[in-house]
């Protein structure tokens, strides 16, 4: 009689809304995350002027984030099955801004390298985390919402900050960027751990809040189902058999493609194939990262909406995302002009619709077997994060001659394939049972 007591109880009492700052937590975590991925695309001309560094060894640097990141990503999910968010966050903040403080006092080609992979390689359980603390705290018909605003984070470090960082080089020189970038994920660290706990732990979140997220689907009791046995190649296995799965695997490639064609390439194509002064150009070089901020944003929102007005989860959550990947391909638009504003019109609708796919993590929250949340959303970034490293190789081979069109069309080609792979593999949108 008492849960039934306490039940009723809590259907009577308004619920709290702490979720939501659990929403805001993430969004800065994102922030500072996707900082320490760009401060070093803002110091390396300055760097490697005083260090002497080749343009053969920048992009050797350039590249160790990816080879470690994509690596960790299946391990960064097991320890997120077993290790509590609160925990292995903080653990993991204090050592790659650690790492990223340090590379502001490195002084040699081997230093800078081995420091980058360090920060790739613990930075690689962050959006697993993200993924399980959604999935805990909050209910289907809100988790897109929460997915699309910690996501925006990643382009508001890029499209807002970015000048912050250019400024501290200026004033300080290029060791201040890694120091400041570093210094405020410590300081972020300390304020996870004493913020962040679970939803039957938080402070003021009531009987009725942690009801209404069980109720819609959230995993609030994740925490005491967590299981501590050892790594399993049947695990593994499991998530890797998965038609369902390996929809959302190869899509999250195709999304990134376009995404990391704006993190590496993007400022070379329009100085070198555009013949635009990327530093003058300022808020035009800008607006592709604008537009996919508000992608981000646009589609969390709107794919809630369509659950609230009664849609299925399946066609909510599906929906941006092939559309997203569909209007990516407008990107190939760029090969048919040359007018800087509608060069950039292209690549800004483009990189809109690359943000607007962005809630793919939703459906690793809705999909993935209860028990293998972690390591479901470790291969998913793992294979998503293969494209840091194929996308600038092949870009660059691509674009060896004189014309950028192949690689641009290149990408246009892997959204539309990105787009195929939700609609011919995914299928219906249900968690994934496993029979134990």
């Amino acid at each position: 009689m008492q849960p039934e007591s306490f039940t009723g109880q809590a259907s009577l009492v308004t619920p709290s809304r702490k979720r939501f700052f659990i929403m805001v937590l993430l969004f800065i975590t994102v922030v500072i995350n996707y900082l320490d991925r760009s401060n070093l695309s803002i110091a390396a001309p300055a760097l490697t002027s005083e260090l002497g560094i080749d343009p053969v060894h920048v992009g050797l640097i350039f590249s160790a984030f990816g080879w470690t990141y994509a690596a960790m990503q299946i391990p960064g999910g097991w320890l997120v099955d077993r290790v509590p968010p609160r925990i292995l966050y903080t653990v993991a903040l204090l050592l790659w801004s650690i790492a990223t403080v340090m590379l502001g006092f490195a002084a040699s080609f081997i230093a800078l390298f081995v420091l980058r992979m360090a920060v790739g390689a613990l930075e690689a359980p962050a959006y697993p985390i993200n993924s399980r603390v959604v999935t805990t705290w909050f209910p289907e018909r809100e988790r897109a919402t929460a997915i699309g605003v910690y996501t925006s984070g990643q382009f508001v470090g890029l499209a807002f900050l970015t000048p912050v960082l250019a400024w501290l080089q200026h004033a300080f020189g290029w060791h201040m960027v890694f120091v400041a970038t570093g210094g405020v994920g410590i300081l972020w660290a300390l304020v996870w751990y004493a913020v962040y706990r679970e939803p039957k732990d938080f402070k003021g979140a009531n009987a009725a809040e942690i009801e209404l997220i069980r109720e819609g689907g959230g995993l609030v009791d994740m925490q005491a189902q967590a299981t501590k046995a050892p790594f399993s190649w049947v695990d593994l296995g499991i998530v890797l058999s998965k038609r369902k799965l390996w929809g959302i695997y190869l899509g999250q490639f195709c999304l990134n493609s376009t995404l990391w064609f704006f993190l590496t390439w993007f400022p070379t194509y329009l100085v070198k194939y555009r013949g635009m002064d990327f530093i003058k150009s300022g808020l035009l070089a800008s607006l592709p990262f604008l537009a996919a901020f508000v992608g981000v944003l646009c589609s969390g929102f709107f794919s809630d909406w369509l659950i609230r007005r009664g849609a299925s989860v399946g066609f909510a959550r599906k929906l941006p995302i092939i559309a997203g990947l569909l209007i990516s391909t407008a990107i190939i638009g760029a090969n048919s002009v040359d007018s800087t504003a509608w060069v950039i019109a292209f690549l800004a609708v483009a990189f809109f619709g690359n943000g607007l796919a962005s809630i793919t993590w939703s459906l690793v929250a809705t999909l993935a077997p209860a028990r293998l949340l972690g390591l479901t959303g470790g291969v998913f970034n793992f294979i998503g994060n293969l494209s840091a490293i194929t996308t600038p190789i092949v870009i660059g081979f691509l674009a060896s001659g004189d014309s950028f069109a192949p690689a641009i069309t290149y990408i246009a080609v892997l959204a539309l394939l990105g787009a195929l792979s939700y609609v011919l593999l995914v299928g219906k949108v249900e968690r994934i049972e496993l029979n134990e």
